[in-house]
């Protein structure tokens, strides 16, 4: 990915040095990247919202709201993977890697593949 908004579930304070959140749905927050020609050039954050009102879709909204392109999960359900999809938002799957950095330095790379609709979560448990 050389331009973009790229998206992190993330822990705590969220950031390029932070942790990734391991169910996308319940994160603290979420780090976007912004990506221009192959280079970092801003990392901002946005607390996540709850999703009692409007279930799944609220996050895929949030997102679609802040022009974010990519999204990189550990896990996901399939409705909100539907819901992304719908809106345009790539997701992008890394289970082995909780750091941000890294993760999102395979993205503009272009080493981390789609998930695939055998990848996704049963639900919130995980």
């Amino acid at each position: 990915m050389k331009n973009g908004r790229i998206a992190i579930p993330s822990n705590g304070e969220g950031g390029l040095k932070g942790t990734r959140a391991g169910h996308f749905g319940h994160c603290d927050v979420f780090t976007f990247v912004d990506v221009e020609n192959g280079e970092i050039k801003e990392v901002t954050t946005l607390s996540n919202l709850e999703h009692a009102q409007g279930g799944c879709m609220v996050p895929v909204n949030l997102l679609a709201d802040n022009r974010v392109n990519a999204l990189v999960v550990g896990g996901i359900g399939m409705r909100p993977l539907m819901g992304f999809r719908q809106v345009g938002i790539d997701v992008f799957h890394d289970d082995q890697r909780t750091d941000i950095e890294p993760v999102v330095m395979d993205l503009i790379q272009g080493k981390l593949t789609e998930i695939t609709n055998d990848q996704v979560c049963g639900g919130g448990g995980q």
